[in-house]
């Protein structure tokens, strides 16, 4: 993904942004995997409660190891909840099982955003696997149109980049007044729900300019090639 060169510096921005991202997710899950619950629910409960009151029975709740590694299954209808959040009634805890029901929300009531993503997966896999080799080697010999096909394929991951963005912010918006209504947390734990999940979103906003500053650094390798010859 990175060729060292001159045209680095086009990146500095995000990687700079993507390190503050990944600390301060970090901090403020540990910070608030440390404050318990009034409820004394665990991140399970919640998960389980949420899926049953929105009326989704057909989503099994399941424990996997790591450390916020918790992501939503829309193929095989699986919410799966780290061991911190899983056995957790912390309000991170809390706070991360409910944002993953909020994507099985989103795939049960046809969210556009989720259903556009969820179709162009495979599309921006492959482009974001092909698409640097395919772009040097055309830069290397020369030949635009590796070049041009790399960048098109690269598009692909860029534009999953950018879906990806208000589908998160709507799982976490969804979440926070899920867990508020429902009566899982109460008004004074609000705001630090909303800091676990604000800081797990900066990490996606960092993911989407990486790959817009990305893509640019092509366009600007691409015309410097043309350039030189």
């Amino acid at each position: 993904m990175f060729y060292w060169d001159y045209t680095m510096i086009i990146l500095l921005p995000a990687m700079i942004l993507a390190i503050y991202a990944q600390a301060k997710v970090t901090s403020t899950f540990e910070r608030y995997l440390r404050v318990p619950a009034k409820s004394g629910m665990t991140g399970a409960d919640v998960a389980r409660e949420i899926l049953k009151q929105s009326g989704i029975y057909d989503v099994s709740v399941q424990i996997q190891g790591g450390r916020l590694s918790d992501y939503y299954d829309p193929r095989r209808k699986v919410l799966k909840l780290s061991r911190d959040v899983y056995n957790g009634s912390s309000l991170a805890a809390l706070g991360v099982a409910a944002h993953e029901c909020g994507h099985a929300i989103q795939h049960d009531v046809g969210y556009a955003p989720l259903s556009i993503r969820n179709t162009i997966v495979p599309a921006a896999g492959i482009g974001s696997q092909m698409a640097f080799p395919l772009f040097f080697l055309g830069l290397l010999f020369r030949a635009d149109s590796l070049m041009l096909v790399g960048i098109l394929l690269f598009s692909l991951a860029v534009i999953f980049q950018i879906i990806t963005l208000p589908v998160e912010y709507n799982a976490s918006n969804r979440a926070v007044a899920i867990l508020e209504n429902g009566g899982f947390i109460d008004r004074s734990e609000v705001g630090p729900v909303k800091a676990v999940l604000g800081a797990a979103a900066l990490t996606y906003v960092a993911a989407t300019l990486t790959a817009v500053m990305q893509l640019l650094r092509l366009l600007v390798l691409a015309g410097a090639g043309r350039d030189r010859r």
